[in-house]
């Protein structure tokens, strides 16, 4: 299945941030599909030492096979060391990637562009320990990280606010927003394409656990809406995707409420989680691709990017 002049893929995965267990999930499943996709395969686990990371990449592989999560790996960092050393690699580039991952930048350019978004702002923490920042009920997330990692929900009678505040590790600001109640929605891109609507059912909040654990939701492909509700989805995707400049693949993640028919778009992933229940897989092979041809797909489109 290798085609052009790419052989040699080097597979990132591991790294340092609070995803690296998702990251090691997903580099176990790009490594077998690659392999049997017939590409000759440099598995290198991700760690702190950055220059053993460059070392293990020189000399270089053909391209790179970016399957990090999380700072570091889906921020741009990565990616501008890749781009240093000239070395064509998936995903976004390190423009798209920092303002992806970066909630506010994120919510600018969607904004910009005119896609839906619910109320949001970005709170101190001191200003989060001494009164609600929006009205209740509200999401509270981590600007700057990925996979629900810190979210909390704050509903009426709560009284978690403070010690939220008082014991927050992802820095001196929050990202709140406003509640979508209503549906959970994901759209797939890959490079302007968007591949189909899944409905995420979970017991309970969308956590990390609920997106990573065997069992954890139920993923309703294609999601039961009205087709009009799916071709909004896909529009805003492929739109959010071109807004943030993405390249190869993206995720965007959407809530739908039947009952106004308001559909919100929450934020864009640039490296979607490639794990056994990941949502990026189930939809190629919903259009036909199967795993190893995803991965190929995403090989053959490496670049370096801008």
């Amino acid at each position: 299945m290798s085609g052009g002049g790419i052989k040699r893929v080097a597979v990132l995965f591991g790294g340092i941030s609070a995803e690296r267990e998702v990251s090691l999930a997903s580099g176990q499943q790009v490594i077998a599909a690659l392999n049997s996709a017939g590409y000759d395969v440099l598995p290198i686990l991700v760690g702190a030492d950055l220059g053993a990371v460059i070392a293990a990449l020189t000399p270089p592989p053909d391209a790179v096979f970016n399957a990090l999560h999380g700072r570091f790996g889906e921020d741009g960092t990565i990616q501008g060391v890749l781009d240093y050393m000239g070395i064509p690699y998936t995903h976004s580039g390190v423009r798209a990637s920092a303002m992806a991952m970066d909630k506010s930048v994120a919510k600018a350019a969607f904004a910009a562009a005119g896609l839906p978004l619910a109320q949001h702002r970005i709170v101190p923490r001191d200003e989060l320990a001494e009164a609600d920042p929006l009205p209740r009920p509200y999401v509270l997330k981590p600007v700057n990280e990925g996979s629900s990692v810190g979210v909390f929900i704050i509903r009426n009678g709560d009284n978690r606010r403070a010690d939220i505040a008082r014991d927050w590790p992802f820095g001196d600001a929050v990202m709140a927003e406003e509640y979508i109640a209503g549906r959970e929605l994901t759209v797939a891109v890959l490079e302007g394409r968007a591949l189909a609507v899944t409905e995420i059912r979970a017991d309970g909040f969308y956590d990390y656990n609920a997106k990573y654990s065997e069992g954890g939701s139920r993923h309703d492909i294609p999601a039961r809406v009205a087709p009009s509700v799916t071709e909004r989805a896909k529009d805003a995707a492929v739109a959010a995707h071109r807004a943030l400049g993405c390249r190869g693949a993206s995720r965007a993640d959407f809530r739908y409420d039947d009952e106004t028919d308001r559909l919100v778009l929450l934020e864009v992933n640039t490296q979607p989680g490639l794990t056994p229940t990941s949502l990026l897989p189930e939809q190629a092979a919903h259009c036909g691709m199967d795993f190893p041809a995803l991965c190929a797909w995403m090989v053959e489109h490496a670049a370096c990017r801008v």
